[in-house]
């Protein structure tokens, strides 16, 4: 795990904010702050959304099923009925499941169907027979079942991920731009080597990580509830957990009950971290900077302002990387923006797809730039990115990683 030298003052903002609200010009824009020449993402009309719950009264789940994919896997996948012309393919983040898209797949259905997956270990599908929990092997599985969607019709997706989601999906449309026809990555996965205890759970989830000095700690987490787990999990991933009414508390402690009854599921969580962490630590030609450099979809970027697992300062990096990249950034927001805000969400997603559909969409159908000019975009960046980093993180040379 992650050791080194605490941060000690707050991250400064690298990047522009957009509140996520209408700039107030009848452009349909997110506000955008003023002097930056690079345009907000559009925000579609809230007339144009699908139905959506509220703390008192949530969405139920959506119903799934196992679909075979490929020649021998298989995955969970919960349907959200909407027009045939149009499929959006969900992808969740680590240790979250299909449910976290509900409310967002709601808002969506006015415009198309929703496909959650749960990847192979989470919600309800089952492990994968290889053992690999890497994010390259989540993409695989992504790939091969958005080719049995091709076969059966399906042109290309709308394909969303958040957090771990987001570098799978992101690595899905690296690889295989035809069966993505737009990419929304919400709070993604980027390289971010801060050792933060907040994002293990708080100072005591990071003690028990300690070999002898953490046997308290890690007694004390062996005893706590799902419950109890599903609390701390979503006091670390939502600005504020308060807003998370009764009703949808009790549909996630459900989910978080029939998860602590499978054997696979501590190892799948476990495998998938170290599999993530190995991805922040490759090499330019294999990292995560590189493969955006190589995305030719019209890209969405959703950050929250009150991440606390991946800082809003890789926000701006993130949206730069990708050739056709839009940043949206929502104050009073956390790392799973698409379940605290999925109506904002919803109507920059809604406006990513008119812009793309008719052409408008800054930087769609640029060229994507050859291997060569992407190692020294990545290059380039890692130098920046070093030598903004805040008082309290490492340099490179001194823990020999660079933070990118």
């Amino acid at each position: 795990m992650m050791v080194g030298v605490i941060v000690r003052r707050p991250v400064p903002s690298t990047g522009p904010s957009w509140s996520g609200r209408d700039s107030g010009d009848g452009s349909g824009r997110a506000a955008a702050s003023v002097g930056r020449d690079v345009p907000a993402p559009p925000l579609a009309s809230a007339s144009a959304l699908g139905p959506t719950g509220t703390a008192a009264a949530p969405t139920p789940y959506w119903p799934g099923r196992v679909v075979p994919v490929g020649r021998s896997g298989s995955l969970h996948v919960r349907e959200t009925p909407g027009p045939a012309g149009e499929t959006a393919v969900y992808v969740h983040g680590l240790g979250g499941s299909s449910n976290n898209w509900t409310e967002l797949a709601g808002a969506l259905s006015a415009r198309c169907r929703g496909l959650a997956v749960d990847l192979p270990g989470f919600g309800r599908t089952p492990p994968p027979s290889s053992g690999d929990y890497r994010p390259t092997a989540h993409a695989a599985t992504i790939i091969a079942y958005l080719d049995d969607l091709q076969r059966h019709g399906t042109g290309p997706v709308h394909l969303l991920g958040n957090s771990l989601g987001g570098a799978v999906s992101l690595l899905v449309a690296a690889q295989r731009p035809d069966l993505v026809r737009t990419l929304t990555l919400v709070s993604p996965a980027m390289p971010d080597l801060r050792p933060l205890p907040s994002r293990l759970g708080g100072k005591r989830a990071a003690l028990a990580l300690l070999p002898l000095l953490g046997a308290s700690a890690r007694a004390e987490q062996a005893a706590a509830t799902p419950a109890e787990r599903l609390a701390r999990t979503m006091a670390l991933c939502h600005a504020d957990p308060d807003r998370v009414g009764p009703r949808a508390f009790a549909m996630a402690a459900a989910e978080a009950e029939e998860r602590a009854a499978l054997a696979h599921a501590p190892e799948a969580l476990h495998r998938s971290f170290l599999g993530l962490l190995g991805t922040w630590l490759a090499p330019s030609p294999r990292s995560l900077w590189a493969a955006a450099a190589r995305v030719g979809a019209p890209t969405l970027v959703v950050w929250g302002e009150v991440d606390r697992l991946v800082g809003v300062y890789r926000a701006a990096h993130t949206a730069a990387a990708l050739p056709a990249g839009r940043l949206l950034r929502l104050p009073g927001v956390g790392h799973v923006a698409q379940i605290e805000q999925p109506q904002t969400v919803a109507r920059a997603v809604l406006g990513l797809l008119d812009a793309a559909a008719d052409g408008s969409w800054p930087g769609a159908g640029r060229p994507v730039p050859g291997r060569d000019t992407v190692r020294a975009r990545v290059d380039a960046a890692a130098r920046r990115v070093r030598d903004r980093l805040p008082l309290g993180v490492a340099r490179p040379e001194a823990c020999g990683t660079v933070p990118v």
